[in-house]
């Protein structure tokens, strides 16, 4: 069952030509085409199904910046900052509040866990609040957390998938943004070896840069241009109940469960701690620089065999810009939850929470998250074809930081000033990315 998103229609008609194409209509490819038409740029932004149709609306809404790599918390406070003013600017409801989010520790690992989070924080000047178990149970009043220790930043927040994404794709139209959904990029088109253009399925944009801000498919359409990117998928299931008093005022990470108060009265809640890993052809092929985070988090991430080897193993690699893509046969990823799954953290939640067991389950859905080896995203250009940005493989971080991320990467594509040293989300950290075809000429 997919998640309730606004709608957005698409423009029309097809632009001969702009300055940029934005490649993904996510929260990520929104934010880039936004900060492109206020920076005065024109710009496409092209997505093969609709607006926020993937990850963007599926996640957990958490908006964040403690709790993440290191590499990610300058982005995270850039991002935090712009949701502040986020709605104001565009004149449209994002759902973001700075409402508070806590974490607890049952285990010693997870009680070492939140001292190293907390010493990420004091690092860059965040306010994190270690709490005691007396204190958590002044947070939690008539709550039922078996926990040792907390940890809470009260200006982290939360905001609505099914809103976010969809408003920003509104605010870059006003600013002069094509908005185009329900249009495939089959590929790119070169001229003298940069970026001249891109093939959709709808014909051709003529453009200076692209930014591909694909999510779970940007392995698959760099990899027709002859380009090895490091991706896997990982499958997650979320539900959310209708109105419910006598829950939670703060998102909470506790032990098997996250939970996220919304705008609606409702939660957003989904399991922590052990993500579904689909095993799939790449699994194979890219296994050597997945291998040390396997073992590193082996705790955490459970291998799990479903849909996507079949789809893995069926779907084209390669294709002329004249033939049906991938893209085009599959709109949305839309995976079945995880029902047992989603059980087992249901009751966990009723034992933390009594007020929940009167709770009624309005929605259940299932998400792709794209990941790359290190768990941080790809920011920055394709050396392989000049003119092409990478913003992609946000490893279930794009949501809270996807408004800077995607600014980050139009400041890349044109060469102005970064908001953030780049340098931790280069496409090069991973080894050499070889490109054994070139895009069309």
């Amino acid at each position: 069952m997919r998640p309730f998103v606004e709608t957005l229609e698409g423009d029309p008609s097809l632009p001969g030509e702009v300055d940029i194409v934005v490649i993904g209509g996510g929260i990520v490819g929104c934010s880039a085409a936004l900060r492109a038409a206020e920076l005065g740029h024109r710009v496409a932004l092209v997505e093969k199904g609709r607006i926020a149709g993937e990850q963007s609306s599926r996640n957990w809404g958490w908006v964040r910046r403690m709790g993440r790599d290191v590499a990610e918390y300058p982005l995270g406070i850039e991002s935090l900052r712009i949701w502040d003013t986020l709605a104001q600017r565009l004149g449209h409801e994002t759902g973001f509040r700075r409402s508070g989010i806590v974490y607890t520790a049952h285990t010693d690992a997870e009680m070492a866990w939140i001292e190293k989070v907390a010493a990420d924080a004091d690092r860059f000047g965040i306010g994190a609040q270690r709490l005691t178990r007396a204190q958590l149970a002044e947070r939690f009043p008539g709550a039922s957390l078996p926990a040792r220790a907390g940890l809470f930043t009260e200006d982290d927040g939360r905001a609505e998938p099914s809103l976010a994404a969809p408003a920003i794709a509104r605010g870059a139209r006003v600013k002069g943004a094509k908005i185009l959904t329900g249009c495939a990029v089959r590929s790119i088109e070169t001229s003298a070896g940069a970026v001249s253009g891109v093939v959709t399925e709808r014909g051709t944009i003529r453009c200076r840069s692209v930014i591909l801000a694909g999510g779970a498919w940007s392995r698959l359409f760099l990899g027709n241009l002859g380009i090895d990117l490091p991706q896997l998928r990982v499958r997650g299931s979320v539900l959310r109940t209708a109105p419910l008093k006598g829950g939670p005022a703060h998102a909470l990470g506790n032990g098997d469960f996250g939970i996220r108060p919304r705008l609606d009265g409702g939660y957003t809640i989904s399991r922590r701690g052990r993500a579904r890993v689909q095993i799939t052809p790449d699994s194979f092929r890219l296994l050597t620089k997945f291998l040390p985070a396997l073992r590193k988090n082996r705790g955490e991430l459970a291998l799990t065999v479903d849909r996507g080897m079949w789809d893995g193993l069926t779907t084209a690699r390669r294709w002329a810009d004249d033939a049906v893509t991938p893209f085009e046969r599959c709109r949305v990823l839309d995976p079945e939850p995880r029902e047992a799954e989603l059980a087992r953290t249901m009751r966990a939640v009723e034992a933390a929470f009594p007020a929940f067991k009167d709770a009624r389950i309005a929605q259940k859905w299932g998400g792709i998250i794209d990941v790359t080896p290190d768990a941080v995203p790809v920011i920055g250009p394709a050396a392989q074809i000049p003119g092409l940005t990478l913003a992609t493989g946000f490893s279930g971080h794009g949501f809270g930081i996807g408004p800077a991320a995607g600014q980050l990467a139009v400041e890349l594509a044109t060469g102005a000033a970064p908001l953030v040293d780049p340098t931790p989300f280069r496409a090069d950290r991973f080894g050499t990315m070889p490109a054994t075809a070139q895009a069309a000429e």
